[in-house]
């Protein structure tokens, strides 16, 4: 058979990893062992789907601001984001002349398990609200939409991206009390 899209939403890191002092608490295996779950396996998913997907079709894949930003206690899982991103422009111009796009979806934080796993993570959500532009929380629809836009018919000609869902948290300077 065939397939039209294929979403990647897992991602993985040691717990105790994700608290503290990157430098100190991130360990080879662990290290090895986020990139693999978080990074590597949308390589290998990739590679696997673009078979299946002779007409062409579309790839997404679920990453965080803390790829691009040093946020406290993302830690290990931010630096495979990274990986993650990078990999998502690598597989979009590898795959692009098949027809196959392929982009990621960075989503503000939100009430899930991955966040409930970050220390601090549930202060994420109110202070994502406060620095938004749009002063309120991301929406889990919010991010089903943008997914549906880009699995789409309608996200022809997309791929390469990272798509911020997150209210506007990305793109707003200091709040008012960071201010020196």
């Amino acid at each position: 058979g065939t397939i039209d899209f294929v979403v990647h939403s897992v991602a993985f890191a040691n717990k105790d990893e994700l608290k503290g002092s990157f430098v100190d608490n991130t360990s080879r295996d662990s290290f090895l062992l986020a990139m693999n779950i978080s990074a590597f396996s949308f390589v290998d998913v990739a590679k696997r789907a673009s078979k299946l997907m002779p007409n062409g079709g579309s790839l997404v894949t679920m990453t965080y601001l803390g790829s691009e930003r040093a946020i406290p206690n993302y830690n290990t899982m931010g630096v495979a984001k990274a990986a993650l991103e990078a990999a998502t422009r690598y597989i979009a111009r590898d795959l692009g002349p098949r027809g196959i796009r392929c982009n990621a979806i960075s989503a503000g934080a939100m009430r899930t398990l991955s966040l409930a796993g970050i220390s601090g993570g549930r202060g994420m959500i109110s202070q994502g609200r406060a620095m938004s532009a749009m002063k309120e929380d991301t929406s889990m629809e919010g991010v089903a939409g943008a997914a549906l836009w880009l699995c789409s018919d309608l996200g022809f000609s997309t791929t390469g991206e990272v798509i911020h869902v997150d209210a506007g948290f990305h793109m707003m300077g200091m709040a008012a009390d960071e201010e020196s």
